[in-house]
């Protein structure tokens, strides 16, 4: 198993930084880089632990920490947290470590990709739709734009999606997909037959779904790689 780097930075933005814990190869090659976007628990293991699993297929991943410290493991209180967040600065935060990633001398080429899970899948979009140093977007069961925010994107968007996601129904889904077509972003959607939102989240052994969580992690790495390049 290739081994990775990893540590707790800060980076920029503004007057002021965010931390962020960084995975990357161990070895002196260029690679292409990602922002790994928490869900609403926060920076927690399970968000590191991916980072490191993109780090040993050669992506450089940079997960913010959106609560600034702050995480939690019980729902409601995770809750709490996601609705005290402001949107549009987690959105800055997301493209201030965009562009603290393109300064890395280690990566390359300069496009950066941004993935995320649930809350954070929806910031992924978000952060995509509002940010020209974004160069490819994933989102893992996040809420689908609003069709003004939709017109914006000029990324190619795949999206991964549950059947029995209580909070982001089939339908939400299917319109959306209308209306990347009716903007011409490429794109791919992919709703999972008898899967439970966080269904990717190997940690939550009642909802993850392991044959849904590896299709949607090759099709991640076989689409950053294909827009990274």
């Amino acid at each position: 198993m290739p081994s990775v780097k990893t540590q707790m930075i800060e980076y920029p933005i503004n007057a002021h930084t965010v931390p962020g814990y960084l995975a990357l190869p161990d070895d002196a090659e260029p690679h292409p880089a990602i922002v790994v976007i928490q869900e609403w628990w926060g920076l927690v293991p399970h968000i590191k632990d991916v980072a490191e699993r993109f780090a040993r297929e050669g992506f450089i991943a940079l997960a913010p920490d959106l609560y600034h410290g702050q995480a939690s493991t019980e729902p409601d209180e995770a809750r709490k947290l996601a609705m005290a967040l402001d949107a549009n600065r987690a959105v800055q935060e997301i493209a201030a470590a965009a562009r603290h990633l393109k300064k890395m001398d280690a990566v390359e080429p300069k496009k950066i990709g941004v993935v995320g899970w649930c809350m954070g899948g929806g910031l992924a979009l978000s952060a995509a739709a509002h940010n020209g140093d974004i160069a490819a977007a994933i989102a893992f069961y996040g809420r689908p734009l609003t069709a003004s925010d939709t017109a914006r994107l000029q990324v190619p968007v795949l999206g991964l999606y549950a059947e029995h996601d209580h909070g982001i129904p089939v339908e939400a889904v299917q319109a959306f997909e209308e209306e990347l077509k009716k903007h011409q972003v490429p794109h791919e959607i992919h709703i999972y037959p008898g899967t439970d939102h966080a269904f990717f989240n190997d940690t939550r052994p009642h909802i993850y779904n392991a044959a849904a969580a590896q299709d949607a992690w090759q099709r991640s790495l076989e689409w950053l790689r294909k827009h990274l390049s």
